[in-house]
């Protein structure tokens, strides 16, 4: 792509349709290159992601194996002073109390994300761009 520079011939010797084509040029080419930095910024941010879910899932792991261990503890130790059966049903509802918790701690979460209404922010700033390339404010 040959670019031409207008600084040793004056910029008063370009035609309006030359300026008009070379700032066309400029903008496309702009675009692209805005377009591809975009690109490797998402990649990058990907890759990190992903190394950070493999990490989240390790660690969740670990913690219900610990989880497991513990209760199954929790079940021996309180079979040295009653039946194991029951010993086991006090540890399985310890978990369904803890369970419960969390499913109404998640439910509120969840509401709290569909009353939200979306892409609020986004949705308005799309409205405003017609009023704001004919330069009138919103």
């Amino acid at each position: 792509m040959s670019e031409r520079s207008n600084l040793g011939t004056g910029v008063s010797q370009a035609s309006l349709p030359e300026l008009l084509s070379e700032i066309t040029r400029d903008m496309s080419r702009l675009v692209r290159q805005e377009m591809d930095l975009a690109k490797a910024e998402l990649r990058q941010q990907a890759k990190r992601t992903g190394q950070a879910a493999g990490v989240v899932g390790g660690t969740g792991f670990a913690g219900y194996m610990l989880l497991l261990f513990l209760s199954i503890a929790l079940w021996w130790a309180l079979s040295n002073q009653m039946d194991q059966g029951w010993a086991a049903l006090i540890v399985a509802g310890v978990w369904a109390v803890i369970a419960a918790v969390l499913f109404l701690m998640t439910r509120r979460r969840l509401r709290q994300v569909r009353g939200a209404g979306g892409l609020r922010q986004t949705a308005e700033t799309v409205r405003e761009v017609p009023g704001a390339v004919k330069g009138k404010r919103a």
